[in-house]
Formats: C-alpha cells, structure tokens, sequence
C-alpha cells in the first residue's frame, strides 16, 4: 500500500491533523507527517509543540496515496504560502490522484482552480473560498479524487473517510467500532 502525507505548518488545527493521523495508523495505513519548514518542529493553533516524520524538502512523495491537508486558519494560510506544496498539489490534480482538506484547507483546493463544479465542503466561514465549487453541508464530500471537509467536529468522519477510500468500508467501520464511534 502507498503512503497518506499528512503536511503540517505552524497554525494547523491539532485535531484536524492528528485525529486522520491516528486514525490512518490504527487502520494499518503506511501515515507521515510532513514539515513544509526547514525543521521537524511545528507548533499547532493551540500552542503545542510536535516533530514531524519528514521534512518537505526532504521527502520524496512518489509513493503517495492521498495528499491530506489540515485546517486550522494560520496553518492554512502557511500551507497556501508554501509553493513547493502548491505546485505539488497541481501536479496531483493533474493526474487525477487523490488530494484531501479539512476545514479551512478547502480554500487553497478553491485558490489553485480544483474545485470548479465540484462537490465541495469546508468550514462554514470558508465556503465562499471555495471558487466554482458546489457547495455541501455534508460532514465529509468526496467527488472524484479530491476530499473535502468541515472542520475539528468532523475530523473522525474525515479520517474514516480516508479509511474507507484506502482500505474499504469494512476497514472504517472496524475502526469506528473499535473507537467506540457512533456516526
């Protein structure tokens, strides 16, 4: 099985991000976390302090199964500022492989042009960044390769969603059951 890139910056939402991460390894999926600074060390929007797995600049993503940003304003606005994830994200778009936000993340799907006449969700206050989307209220959206949601309270969704897409139905609703998930 191939790799889910989890890619944290400064700012990112702690849940959003580590709540897919655990998820992702409780399921077995081959899950790294990545840096976009020059250091392991990032600091979420609550003020803790983590290491990541890789470094970006470090890191070859060819065996990349899903691409997955977390939300979170700041972290949002520091992963949208980082052009070599930008141009990754393109590359990926391109060839129609799997791509993934939550929260505020949509938004950067919405600047790069990803989600014209797409089914798309994010954070409430973020919908209209979503550019040509088709916007949904739904806790998780999927259309086609590309994986939106809505925020810290739909994070587990998010994640099993990954669960789902990766490993199967069964495989997420094992998980669910096994964190004691009612959805």
């Amino acid at each position: 099985m191939s790799t889910v890139y989890v890619f944290l910056a400064d700012g990112f939402e702690d849940i959003e991000g580590l709540a897919v991460v655990d998820l992702l390894r409780r399921a077995k999926v081959e899950t790294r976390t990545v840096s976009i600074k020059d250091t392991k060390e990032v600091q979420t929007s609550h003020g803790i302090t983590l290491y990541t797995d890789l470094l970006f600049c470090e890191t070859d993503f060819s065996d990349a199964a899903i691409l997955v940003l977390p939300g979170g304003l700041k972290g949002t606005q520091n992963l949208q500022a980082y052009e070599p994830l930008t141009t990754m994200l393109q590359e990926f778009y391109g060839a129609e492989k799997k791509i993934a936000a939550i929260c505020a993340a949509p938004s950067i799907f919405g600047a790069l042009g990803f989600l014209k006449g797409r089914n798309a969700t994010s954070y409430p206050s973020f919908m209209e960044k979503l550019d040509g989307a088709i916007l949904s209220t739904e806790r998780v959206v999927k259309d086609g390769h590309v994986i939106t949601s809505r925020g810290m309270g739909t994070a587990i969704d998010f994640g099993l969603a990954l669960i789902a897409e990766l490993c199967g139905q069964e495989k997420a609703d094992e998980i669910a059951a096994q964190i004691v998930y009612n959805h």
